[in-house]
Order: C-alpha cells, then structure tokens, then sequence
C-alpha cells in the first residue's frame, strides 16, 4: 500500500510542478510582451526560483549588452562573494559546452554550484545558469528541466532586448552620419575657380559619406585669392557642426583681416572657445596676389603641402601648432613664396599617405615627392586625375582608410625665379 500511496505524491507533485511552470511561463510571456526591463525580468526571475523552486544558490551570466566578447552576472541568488576579481568570465564560462555537472572547475568560485545549463541559440551560448543547492532534494531533475525552460525564454528576451537596442544604436549612427553628410555637403564648395590667374580643382572623398575633412576659397576684388584645407577630429555630427561653425569664422575673418598672422590667431581662439580643447584642426591657409605672384600662406600642423614647380618640389611648412589645442599660439610663422612663372600647389589630408596596398606598404610622402616631380606641366584637374590613377594602381582593391581630400591650385604668372 505504501508504494502506490508514494507514486501518486510523486506525480502529485511532479503537477504541481509542471503547473508553476506553466503559470510563471505566462506571467513572463506577458512580461516580455509588455516590454519590461530586463531588470524586472531578473526579479520575476529570482523570484521564482528562489521561493517556488526552492533554489539556494545561482548566477545566471549573459552577454555585455555592446561587447560581444564580454559576460557579466546579470543576477544571483545566495552568493557571498558576487564579484571575484580574477576571473574571465567568458573565457571560463567558454569550457562548459554542454548541461551537466561541474567537476573539476579551476576558480573556487565555479565550485559553489553543482550543475551548468548552457543556453544556445542557433548553436550560440547566449548565456549560462549555474545551479546550487534546493532546499529540499526531491525531485530535482524536474525542478532542474523547469529552470532550463525558464532560463531559455528569459535569455532569448535578454538577447533580443540586447540584439534591439543594437540596431537602434546601429540606426542613430547611420542618422547621425547622414544628418552630418548632408550638413558638410552644405559647407563644400560646389564649384571651383578656373580663370587665367589660377585654377583649384579637388579630389573629395570622406570615408562614411561624412568626414573630418573641408577645404574652401575665397575670392577678392583686389585679385588675390585665399584658399584653405584642414581635418577636424571627430566624425559626424558633431564634426559637421563645428566644421560649420569653422567655416563661418573663416569667412567672417579672412574678410577683416588683411594680415594671415591675425586671422590665424583670431580662428584658433574662435575653435578653442567652442571645443574647449577637447577638439582640433589641423590647417593650412594660403594667399595668392596674382599682381606680385606671391604666395604667402600658415601652415597650422597639417601635412606640409607641396609647390611644384619646373626646378623642382618646395614643401610648405612655415606656420604654428594645430588649431583648437590651446588658447593662445605660442608661436606663429607666416611663409612668403615669389612663385616661378608656372607653378602647382598640392594640398592634400593625411588620408593620402596612409593609403595602403595589399602588401601592407603606405603611399608615404617620399612616393608622393617623387610622383610631383614629375608632373611641373599639368593643369590642376590634370594633376588630381592622374594622382587618382596612381593611388588606384598603387591600393589595387585596398579600401581607402581614411576621409581622403586634395585640392589642388594651379597658378600662371610672369615671374621666374623662385627664392
């Protein structure tokens, strides 16, 4: 008699069992439906192991919600010591591949449970429950099938809650750029200077349709002719903001001063009081008198550009610091070049030289001298296509790193001596 009366127990409280599972399966479902935190679902989580399952002891680990590669305790139950500091939880966790019983684990704080319950989707860990002790021990093979039911909708929820936000970030960062490229599209001019004076043409190429790089020019009634180029740090919005904001200045105070050593002062206190430091601009600014065929110009820590010329190449490198670092320049040069009769000058970002071929070999500045040398005789769209010719040849199938930008100037004029 004794045995059927513990058999019908037995299955009495396997339904009873089954029946929580069904209930709280709902209750979560619904949850999830209603779009709780994952924080509230940690609770109803703990809750239910705690005091209808009886479970003493648990950590229950799921990936970092923005690094892969990185797991964390998202709750526990009855652990003194919660955040031992030696440990790669993802390196451990990596050794259970399968539900079973933990023997043999390295670190102490693995052998406070009993069981591991890997949970895969698609063949992937999305997270681990470790099991400890019940407050009672009977049926614990129901109780332990009921926690992997419930661990496995509770971490698919986790992960597709982790999975949206995401592609939400993914989503505000594809706006974000293109919000940015339609701002810089904005700044960039659209058509360039071809007179018999001079001529500028341009090679334009940011690397996520929105980059650090801007170049302008502006053109006086006197005949002179100031041209610019320069990389923001930052990407974006925030780069296309002040980059609007640069290009504002500039025109602002090209126009009220006369003197590069002023202006060029003035536009750095105009960055620093606007990033505070934190941001910068690397610049090079030229004026060209087309009466005395001089060019004089500030080079602001930007890539020395090159002045090709029938003679040879001159590199452009009088100037001062970076824009934006500091309030006050701490010293500040301004070159002066009597150009030759024909001359070119190249401008160009650093996107240029860290171009890359597949052996892992930079299109360096000495590959870019010796390419200029040789082209004193073309015009400046000439010059750029040609440049664009190589840089292909050279990268072959290499993706360029970099926002990548070149403005070229092309001047004529009568003198022939260059000092």
């Amino acid at each position: 008699m004794t045995e059927p009366i513990s058999r019908i127990n037995r299955l009495e409280r396997e339904l009873h069992l089954r029946q929580l599972q069904v209930q709280r399966l709902l209750q979560i479902t619904q949850a999830i439906n209603n779009n709780v935190t994952a924080d509230d679902l940690f609770d109803m989580y703990r809750a239910f192991l705690s005091k209808e399952l009886g479970l003493l002891e648990m950590a229950l680990f799921v990936r970092d919600s923005e690094r892969d590669n990185i797991w964390f305790m998202a709750t526990h139950l009855g652990l003194e010591n919660t955040d031992p500091p030696d440990i790669d939880y993802g390196a451990a966790l990596a050794a259970f591949k399968r539900p079973g019983p933990i023997e043999g684990a390295s670190h102490a704080f693995f052998r406070q449970f009993r069981q591991v319950i890997p949970v895969l989707h698609k063949e992937r860990p999305i997270a681990y429950i470790l099991i400890g002790r019940f407050v009672e021990e009977d049926d614990m093979f129901e109780r332990t099938q009921i926690i992997t039911t419930i661990t496995n909708v509770i971490a698919v929820a986790i992960e597709n809650k982790r999975l949206f936000r995401r592609q939400l970030e993914q989503e505000r960062l594809e706006a974000d750029l293109d919000l940015g490229a339609k701002v810089q599209s904005m700044l960039i001019p659209k058509e360039l200077p071809n007179k018999d004076a001079y001529e500028i043409s341009t090679i334009y190429r940011p690397k996520l349709g929105v980059g650090g790089d801007y170049f302008d020019y502006i053109e006086f009634g006197d005949g002179k002719l100031v041209f610019c180029i320069g990389d923001f740090t930052g990407k974006g919005v925030s780069a296309a903001l002040l980059m609007a904001n640069f290009q504002a200045n500039f025109h602002t105070l090209i126009r009220k001063h006369t003197d590069l050593k002023d202006f060029v002062s003035e536009i750095n206190d105009a960055v620093y009081r606007i990033t505070n430091g934190e941001r910068f601009v690397t610049f090079f600014v030229a004026e060209y008198d087309v009466e005395r065929h001089c060019l004089r110009y500030v080079n602001a820590g930007h890539p020395p550009p090159v002045l090709i010329h029938e003679q040879g190449i001159k590199l452009l490198t009088e100037g001062t610091l970076v824009l934006g670092s500091i309030d006050e320049l701490p010293m500040l040069e301004v070159g002066e070049v009597d150009l030759p009769t024909q001359a070119l000058v190249v401008t160009y970002t650093d996107g240029l030289t860290d171009l890359q071929n597949p052996a892992g070999e930079t299109f360096d500045e000495d590959i870019l001298y010796q390419y200029c040398r040789r082209q004193h005789g073309r015009s400046a769209d000439s010059f750029n296509r040609a440049l664009i010719a190589k840089l292909d040849e050279f990268r072959q199938h290499t993706p360029y790193p970099d926002d990548l930008t070149v403005l070229t100037c092309r001047i004529f004029g009568q003198m022939d001596d260059l000092h």
